[in-house]
């Protein structure tokens, strides 16, 4: 089950912030608890066993860390514990990827494939892996105690709004929001217009954006013009801005609905000046956890050796790369940003700033595309291919184009780069960040939120083009 889907929001959703709102405070984590397995158990019910039965098990192993006084039995359990959720990863993302690679060297020498059943991969395995590893690190950091219900930590776990697509909710972050948080009614009208904005964001932006993508990079690329080759890349950079970001801004709304207060996922990315900056600004959360518990364990900015102060930021970028997805194109995105972070460093960053603020950005931009278009196709061929259709000022405009394209990217443009104005800042500020509003706000957003559902499941009732962007995540 995924947030853009009239299942989801005109019968489950309902339905759970009924009987949530109904129960009694002792009992409604247990409610988000059970409505968690059975919104992950609608399209993955195999899978749900695994998940449920290795956070219990991992639950024991991190209470027994906390309680030891022993340092080597404690780095022995968290070992334990990081190589088991690690692993649950490794096999059911990389495993299909590892032996078609070994295939590949096998048969390149003439030696018999290895017999091999494909696994199927769990949908949201990697948030699921990531947040896992922040509770076990973090209680064995001593940065917070344990939970002690076990029923607590598997719906902090399996929590369905973050679950399947983030933001990747760090344990230290919303610990003692599991056990004792605030709901108040300015809360939970505010998380129901994060929830309309973000859908907004994904159905009646991102899938226009995404039916214009397909329809250029599912063709023949060597026959696609120059001009069709920048409408291609342009639809899948606003695309998987806008689903990514509009999938976060329902988690934030939702958890908010709940009393939780998820950290945000995205600001403005696409106004940065240079790629550090992007970095900065895009997929925050897991910025944030490579930086903490990869690229600084690995000796971050302390390392007196720029040589391996620059093999750290590679390490970190093609580890993030391959997290995305188990395809070779993952890392070459991820080697892709590590260059471009490591040139910063060097001298980028100072020439940019030369060039001033609109000329930067639209340099960054047009790096960040590039890099999409490698995200984008997984065969290496075909990336060579499109990528050299960019620059043949072939201006033919026989490129199909539906219907809305156009207009809707008047939206995404407008919506991806106003913020870089004072202006533009002020009103995403007063939009994003409110803590409680007059009730002429309420009334206000109520009645633009209310349109923004509404469109949405118009939208969503009248095409069957829904893609689900995380499938791979």
């Amino acid at each position: 089950m995924v947030f853009s889907t009239t299942l989801f929001i005109l019968y489950f959703l309902p339905v759970f912030l009924l009987v949530y709102n109904l129960t009694n405070k002792k009992w409604k984590n247990l409610v988000i608890l059970i409505a968690s397995i059975l919104f992950y158990s609608w399209g993955a019910p195999k899978f749900v066993f695994v998940i449920v039965g290795s956070t219990i098990i991992d639950f024991y192993l991190v209470q027994q860390i906390y309680k030891s006084a022993k340092t080597k039995l404690r780095k022995l359990l968290l070992g334990i514990s990081v190589v088991m959720n690690l692993g649950l990863l490794a096999y059911f993302k990389y495993a299909n990827f590892f032996v078609e690679n070994l295939n590949s060297i096998l048969t390149s020498f003439g030696v018999t494939e290895l017999a091999w059943t494909a696994v199927v991969l769990p949908i949201g395995i990697s948030f699921y892996t990531f947040q896992t590893l922040t509770y076990s690190i973090d209680v064995y950091r001593k940065v917070h105690a344990p939970l002690n219900k076990v029923t607590d930590y598997l719906m902090y776990i399996m929590s369905f709004p973050q679950m399947i697509a983030g933001p990747i909710v760090r344990f230290s972050s919303i610990a003692d929001q599991i056990t004792n948080r605030r709901e108040v009614i300015d809360d939970k009208l505010i998380g129901f217009y994060r929830f309309c904005i973000g859908l907004a964001k994904k159905v009646l932006i991102a899938n226009v954006m995404a039916e214009q993508a397909d329809l250029i990079f599912d063709s023949e690329l060597s026959e696609v013009s120059m001009t069709g080759a920048w409408i291609g890349m342009l639809a899948y950079t606003f695309q998987i801005y806008f689903d990514f970001s509009g999938y976060s801004d329902m988690a934030i709304g939702l958890g908010r609905m709940m009393g939780f207060r998820f950290p945000e996922n995205f600001n403005s990315p696409y106004i940065s000046k240079n790629i550090s900056e992007f970095w900065r600004r895009w997929h925050i959360t897991l910025g944030a956890f490579m930086r903490d518990y990869l690229y600084i364990p690995l000796g971050g900015n302390r390392v007196k050796s720029k040589g391996r102060l620059f093999f750290n930021l590679w390490i970190v970028f093609l580890l993030s790369g391959l997290w995305h997805g188990a395809a070779w194109n993952f890392v070459i995105w991820g080697a892709y940003h590590g260059l471009f972070l490591i040139l910063d460093r060097l001298f980028l960053i100072r020439v940019l700033n030369k060039l001033g603020a609109v000329l930067s950005t639209l340099i960054t931009f047009f790096i960040v595309m590039i890099g999409w278009v490698i995200f984008r196709l997984e065969d290496l061929t075909s990336i060579k291919i499109y990528l050299s259709r960019l620059f043949t000022f072939d201006f033919n405009s026989d490129t199909d184009t539906i219907t809305t394209f156009w207009f809707i990217s008047v939206f995404a443009i407008f919506f991806s780069f106003f913020t870089a104005f004072k202006r533009g800042k002020r009103i995403e500020n007063f939009v994003l960040a409110q803590e409680s509003l007059k009730i002429s706000s309420h009334f206000a957003f109520a009645l633009v939120s209310v349109l923004l559902l509404m469109l949405s499941l118009i939208s969503i009732t009248s095409s069957g083009f829904n893609p689900f962007i995380y499938f791979r995540f």
